[in-house]
């Protein structure tokens, strides 16, 4: 049995409402706040806006910390309820130029800025040496940031809520010991394609701001053109530096088939987010998956006799 208990707190008064089962909460592993998902029936000394805060709490585990944002009524008087951590804020849009800076820095200050309450934040290492961001969300902010430093420190990092606290792991910090297979997965969705990020030619460029021209930095796979055709990924760089390296290291990250692979109805674990680390052991029929892979969005439905989780996995060859 799970004992599910969820709080909302209005000024000083703090509710423990009677929610109507299950509850679900999902998290994904970037650009993406953590959402609560649940409904309630209405009666006369429960008052609650949006804005409040609320907790949710699964066998004495802190699981989610948030915010009200949506209330939703029928003619039967059951609440429909929608609430995000902290990391809902960061769609907020702004302008943000930063120099000599880590990603683990950029969070920092951006939290200032925004009110956010930070917890545990690993050190990136990597400065990143200048950077305008004009017009983006925070999200993307911090997406850009983290993918310099994968690129220059090859180390993956994530970032996420963590009860009310704003947390970055380096997701190898993120493992968990809970196998995925055929025993623990009711079912799975496999699918291979060269139809959607694969690349076999990469073409960098780079516009001079002083009248220079146009570099480019092209990359390609023959045998792979050969065999696909053209798949060409161009992008603009705002700096030469490394833009080489950084044309290699995209076409060995793209030249290859995507395969998606999503679990439905695994059995459920609240230790599990997106960003977390997973063993995974499938025979998927052209490939068999036998390694750790990256939960890329998963989505926990709760209630007092059952506890599932849907998985969207990548790794290896794999992607989300």
């Amino acid at each position: 049995m799970n004992n599910i208990e969820l709080m909302i707190e209005h000024g000083d008064l703090i509710y423990q409402p009677v929610v109507e089962e299950p509850v679900c909460w999902e998290t994904e592993r970037q650009g993406v706040p953590g959402k609560l998902t649940f409904s309630l029936q209405k009666d006369a000394g429960l008052n609650f806006q949006e804005g409040d805060h609320l907790f949710l709490r699964v066998n004495e585990k802190q699981v989610f910390y948030g915010f009200v944002f949506t209330k939703k009524r029928n003619k039967d008087g059951l609440i429909s309820v929608t609430a995000y951590d902290q990391l809902r804020y960061f769609k907020n849009k702004d302008v943000v130029k930063y120099k000599g800076m880590s990603a683990s820095e950029l969070i920092k200050k951006l939290a200032k800025i925004f009110f956010l309450r930070t917890g545990e934040i690993a050190d990136t290492k990597y400065v990143i040496a200048n950077r305008l961001e004009q017009d983006k969300t925070l999200f993307d902010i911090i997406k850009n940031a983290l993918a310099e430093t994968l690129q220059a420190k090859k180390e993956l990092y994530v970032l996420y809520d963590d009860y009310g606290k704003l947390t970055l792991k380096n997701i190898q910090d993120m493992k968990l010991n809970l196998l995925i297979n055929q025993n623990t997965a009711e079912d799975f969705d496999y699918c291979s394609s060269i139809d959607s990020n694969t690349y076999n030619q990469i073409k960098l460029i780079y516009e001079s701001q002083k009248g220079g021209g146009i570099k480019t930095y092209p990359e390609r796979d023959i045998s792979s053109i050969k065999r696909w055709g053209v798949l060409q990924h161009t992008e603009k760089v705002d700096n030469p530096q490394n833009a080489e390296e950084k044309a290699k290291n995209l076409l060995s990250m793209y030249n290859r088939k995507t395969r998606t692979l999503s679990i439905s109805k695994a059995f459920g674990d609240i230790r599990v987010r997106g960003g977390s680390l997973l063993p995974v052991s499938l025979d998927l029929g052209d490939v068999v998956a036998n390694t750790y892979m990256i939960v890329e969005k998963v989505k926990h439905t709760i209630s007092a006799d059952m506890h599932q989780m849907d998985l969207s996995l990548a790794g290896g060859d794999f992607s989300a």
